[in-house]
Formats: structure tokens, C-alpha cells, sequence
């Protein structure tokens, strides 16, 4: 695990999502982790910290993720754009060796056993808020953050800094047909 990894205090959680980037996915039952890619996840409260995600009834992740009661949302970073594009595109059921290869490196931090993935900008653990009719009609899961991790190089006291970051740190935003754009320059109007 980097060091530079710091935890964040959930009251600023939300941040590491309002920029609106593409996440992965991960979650761990019974000794299954994956990971998934998702365009679709949002902020959606401050105190406590909640998040959406959209997750297709077809995928592993949702499953591990309904099993558990779990999940965790990462922030990858430019440098991680063909694995985040290979983790969105293939299945565990189809290709159970996915993980290793498109060279995801899992981590887990000490207390908690979901698996996380190593060399994304932040990391939001997050417990499903059961609300089944969303889940079932819409596929739109509300996690609450219960810990939330940031990588101080792009990510400190509360607030991204990718403008003094290295290029490769920025986040990705999806579009599609394998297509993602970085975050941008940083424009103050305060």
C-alpha cells in the first residue's frame, strides 16, 4: 500500500466523489473479492457521509456486494485506465482470472476486510443502505461511508490537488467506446 495513503474524515468524505469521477467497485463475501468499474456513483449526503452507485443485476460485484452488505468505491487515477477499462468490460463469470489479468493489486486496511484496490487516489468503505425497491427497480445502491482513505499527493486537508499533482494521479471520467477524459486545471472564481 502506498504511504501516502491518509485517512479522511467522513465529514469531507463526499468530496472524494463530487468531482464526478469513474469508480471502481470492489466487495468481498466468503472469500470472493472482484472488482468492477462504474461511470454512475455520486455523492449523495454529507452527515453521515452516503453514496450511490449504479450496479447491473448481472454482475458478480452486486452479488458479493448483497451477500456482504459491504462495498467500497475507488478514485483510479490516469495511470490506471486500461485496467479500469478492462475490470469494466470483463466478468468474473466469464473470466475468473480477471483480476490478475488486468493486473488489479488488492490491499486490505487493518479492521476492515473488503478489498481495496492499490494505486487509486481514494477510497470510500462503505455499508449498503437497504432500500430493495431502488435496488431491484432501478439497480441504484446508497452506501454509507463508514471510513473513508485519500492519497495526500492529490488529496489533503479536504480538498483534491490535482493542479500540483503529478499528470498520471488525475481521475478519470468516462464517456464511452473506451473513451475516458482527466480531471482538468483547477479554475477559482472565490
Amino acid at each position: 500500500m502506498n504511504p501516502s495513503v491518509e485517512a479522511v474524515a467522513l465529514d469531507k468524505a463526499w468530496r472524494l466523489l463530487n468531482h464526478g469521477p469513474t469508480v471502481l467497485v470492489s466487495a468481498c463475501h466468503e472469500g470472493v473479492d472482484n472488482v468492477m468499474a462504474a461511470a454512475w456513483a455520486c455523492a449523495l449526503d454529507f452527515s453521515p457521509a452516503k453514496v450511490t452507485v449504479v450496479l447491473d443485476k448481472s454482475t458478480r460485484t452486486r452479488a458479493l456486494i448483497e451477500q456482504s452488505g459491504l462495498f467500497v468505491l475507488q478514485i483510479p487515477t490516469v495511470a490506471q485506465a486500461a485496467m479500469v477499462h478492462k475490470v469494466g468490460h470483463e466478468s468474473l463469470a466469464d473470466h475468473p482470472n480477471k483480476l490478475a489479468e488486468a493486473g488489479v493489486e488488492l490491499f486490505r486496511m487493518p479492521d476492515y476486510d473488503q478489498p481495496m484496490v492499490d494505486g487509486c487516489s481514494g477510497w470510500l468503505l462503505c455499508k449498503v443502505v437497504d432500500e430493495p425497491w431502488n435496488q431491484a427497480v432501478y439497480d441504484l445502491f446508497i452506501g454509507e461511508v463508514v471510513a473513508a482513505w485519500a492519497d495526500t499527493r492529490v488529496f489533503r486537508d479536504g480538498h483534491w490537488h490535482f493542479e500540483d499533482a503529478d499528470p498520471a494521479l488525475r481521475s478519470l471520467h468516462y464517456v464511452a467506446g473506451g473513451r475516458f477524459y482527466a480531471i482538468g486545471e483547477a479554475i477559482d472564481v472565490a
